[in-house]
């Protein structure tokens, strides 16, 4: 059983700025994609990585203590520069019953890629994710299989996530408390 950890402080989500930030981002990809669900052996990391932008959601991300909870990355699709994507979405085991976190990361990768002349935002979502992305207004365009696993190749609809052009301050996670 996964435990609630109480958030005590501010989550921003943002652009990953530090290599501190970008480490603890593939630290968090290894855990769960590898060491969790075993889709991947010893690392996740992609060609893609030498040519993404990673976003972080930061916990205490003005102290001493701050650390890494989530994780996403974006890209666009170098034969039409309107393309992008959004892959490996990873949220810290003790952090996800935080309720905000992955579909702040979410919001950002889409409304960031927006403002940089986005057209069409893809991803190819996990089965058992699907649902969370037709919340946040995503569609399915079509299933397939990935990694030897069922995935939605899901389209965000662009007019629930107005352009961020500001990417790397990014934006406060609303905070849900323990009771």
């Amino acid at each position: 059983m996964t435990a609630i950890v109480p958030v005590s402080d501010a989550i921003v989500v943002r652009w990953a700025r530090h290599d501190w930030e970008r480490e603890a981002a593939f630290a968090i990809r290894r855990a769960v994609f590898c060491e969790e669900q075993g889709v991947f052996e010893q690392d996740d990391r992609d060609a893609i990585d030498q040519h993404a932008q990673l976003l972080v959601a930061v916990l205490n991300p003005h102290s001493d203590a701050r650390e890494v909870v989530g994780t996403v990355r974006i890209h666009r699709e170098h034969s039409t520069e309107a393309t992008w994507y959004g892959s490996r979405l990873a949220v810290s085991a003790p952090y996800r019953r935080h309720g905000q976190i992955g579909a702040s990361l979410i919001r950002l990768a889409v409304s960031s890629a927006h403002a940089f002349g986005c057209g069409t935002f893809l991803a190819h979502v996990q089965a058992q994710n699907a649902p969370l992305f037709r919340r946040l207004h995503w569609r399915t365009i079509e299933e397939a299989i990935f990694f030897g696993r069922a995935h939605h190749v899901m389209e965000a609809d662009l007019a629930h996530y107005p352009p961020c052009a500001t990417p790397f301050d990014g934006f406060l996670v609303e905070q849900r408390r323990a009771a």
